[in-house]
């Protein structure tokens, strides 16, 4: 089951990476869930200004058809595409480049003074470390121990 769902992702990213680069997307994430008329396939964009609903439309619109016309998955699925929300992941180093200054939460695989979760403003990502600045100091964290980061809300 998992290998016909990791041929389908593989699949859809083929179709999927030209009509996105064609139109200045990227392609944040992709998944698939379930089977049959419960089969839900996920596809997450992003873009430097942000995406907006008729950028969800459009690529929904277009693989849609694109998927139609290859019959990639079997049987009949919902196609999602929406883009990563605010609170979205930092998967890579480049997203810890990209949201430099932004309000962060990272959570660490071990504990770093006493402490594995730390909320604050990204100061900078350098040499495999993120440096947070937060309410009680700053922490240099390298990106190894990095079990999981989001963005947080900022108000």
């Amino acid at each position: 089951m998992a290998s016909q769902e990791n041929d389908i992702l593989f699949n859809v990213r083929e179709l999927l990476e030209p009509l996105l680069a064609g139109k200045g997307i990227e392609l944040f994430d992709l998944e698939f869930k379930g089977q049959g008329k419960n089969g839900v396939l996920r596809v997450y964009i992003d873009k430097e200004e942000g995406v907006t609903i008729d950028d969800c439309a459009l690529v929904s619109r277009e693989l849609g058809t694109l998927l139609d016309i290859h019959d990639m998955i079997p049987g009949s699925y919902t196609l999602e595409v929406s883009s990563p929300g605010l609170t979205r992941a930092l998967r890579n180093p480049g997203d810890f480049l990209r949201y430099k200054g932004k309000k962060v939460k990272i959570k660490t695989n071990k504990d770093f003074e006493k402490r594995k979760i730390f909320i604050g403003r990204l100061l900078e990502f350098k040499d495999g470390l993120a440096t947070v600045e937060t309410e009680v100091g700053n922490f240099s964290i390298p990106y190894v121990d990095i079990e999981k980061a989001n963005l947080e809300l900022d108000f």
